[in-house]
């Protein structure tokens, strides 16, 4: 196998492995994978448009919706009319999901020191700037 076949299944694995780890720690809080990056830009700035959250974490709009539309079932956000355009919604945190915040940070950090737990601090360092650079690469 070569360089980048390796690298490619490694990743590949490493990707699948978090995803699996997320999963099993956010839904033990009623989160789906991806919805605790949906909530950290509500709590960071309440009242978001789908289309405003869709830009801050580089998704679609119609990705942000339907994940909305679960986070809206679960009880973690509601959606309310625009103050100014009839056409949007914004996407406000109920009780429950502001309860979370807390929560989902805890979580975050202890996944982070489980999948980095055999690292040194300047390899931490190294992995999440190897891991910038390969986004930018392929952007």
């Amino acid at each position: 196998m070569s360089v980048a076949e390796d690298f490619h299944t490694a990743f590949w694995n490493a990707k699948r492995a978090m995803a699996q780890a997320a999963e099993a720690a956010y839904s033990r809080h009623g989160v789906g994978s991806g919805q605790q990056f949906i909530l950290r830009c509500l709590w960071e700035d309440d009242g978001l448009t789908p289309g405003e959250v869709a830009r801050r974490l580089e998704l679609a709009t119609p990705t942000v919706t339907r994940a909305a539309t679960r986070m809206e079932a679960a009880g973690l956000l509601r959606r309310e009319p625009h103050p100014t355009d009839a056409r949007l919604v914004r996407l406000r945190l109920t009780d429950r999901g502001r309860a979370l915040e807390t929560v989902i940070a805890e979580e975050v950090a202890r996944l982070g020191e489980r999948a980095l737990r055999t690292l040194d601090p300047a390899e931490r360092e190294q992995v999440v700037r190897f891991l910038g650079e390969i986004r930018r690469n392929l952007a």
